[in-house]
């Protein structure tokens, strides 16, 4: 008789390895669909890794056969209030708009299907790998709801007669388009998708945390800005970064040839 494992019983499971925080969506018998429950942990797990100095990057996966399907309609039909659903759609934006200001890159590691919000959440990730046999769609149209949320994140990564497209079909994209559109970085063979997720995490805990930190927060602020104004900001933050030991270190070992120590 197989043992029972307790995490199986999570809605969330956390995993830490070597600075590499992996959060799995365990909800696999309703596609991962986001419960309030699995927001409010969700939550709770991103402010804690936001305070966390050992984080380095942040892995988003989901169990069983698919990343994740969405919000819980069945939930939802249950609490047929405005208040009810004003706080649900609250709650759910705030979540994607934490996992950008995280200081550390974040990965959507895709398989199966990610619909609605799930594929709010892969636009809402820095990066996204996905399995070739993955599919996307911003399906709330099909039962008479436009995916209002989910077109936030949509339209910043593909572009918006591409995004607007998906909304009002409710079509699917295969993963081979949804690279081709940006809104993941790249699809490979489902064996394979593990082994890509790992690449890139060892590619990114290889580089200086601190020069991360900066950049990617400047990453995301000077998009909305003028031209002037980006480069004014960006290069405050340039300056503020060269001042950083780990920016003194990686020039010094550049010119002498040698591999660089990062601070930790």
């Amino acid at each position: 008789m197989k043992a029972h494992d307790p995490a199986s019983d999570k809605l969330l499971i956390r995993e830490d390895s070597r600075g590499i925080v992996t959060l799995t969506l365990n909800r696999p018998q309703q596609l991962n669909a986001l419960s309030e429950s699995m927001l409010e942990l969700l939550q709770q797990e991103l402010d804690s890794i936001a305070g966390d100095a050992a984080a380095r990057c942040l892995v988003i996966a989901g169990a069983g056969k698919a990343f994740c399907a969405g919000h819980d309609l069945l939930e939802m039909r249950s609490n047929s209030r405005k208040p009810y659903y004003e706080e649900l759609f609250t709650r759910c934006s705030r979540v994607m708009q934490s996992l950008q200001a995280l200081p550390v890159p974040v990965i959507a590691r895709v398989h199966g299907i990610a619909t609605a919000a799930g594929c709010q959440l892969v636009g809402a990730c820095d990066l996204a790998i996905a399995a070739d046999t993955a599919r996307f769609a911003v399906s709330g149209i099909n039962v008479g709801l436009f995916c209002s949320t989910p077109s936030v994140a949509l339209s910043r990564n593909v572009s918006s007669k591409r995004a607007f497209d998906m909304l009002v079909t409710g079509r699917f994209i295969d993963a081979a388009t949804a690279a081709d559109w940006g809104l993941i970085n790249e699809a490979v063979p489902e064996g394979e998708l593990d082994a890509a997720i790992a690449r890139k995490t060892v590619e990114i805990e290889g580089k200086s945390a601190a020069a991360i930190r900066y950049g990617k927060s400047m990453f995301y602020r000077q998009k909305h800005m003028d031209l002037g104004r980006a480069y004014e900001y960006a290069s405050d933050v340039m300056a503020r970064n060269m001042m950083e030991e780990d920016a003194s270190e990686g020039i010094d070992a550049f010119l002498s040839k040698r591999r660089a120590v990062w601070k930790r």
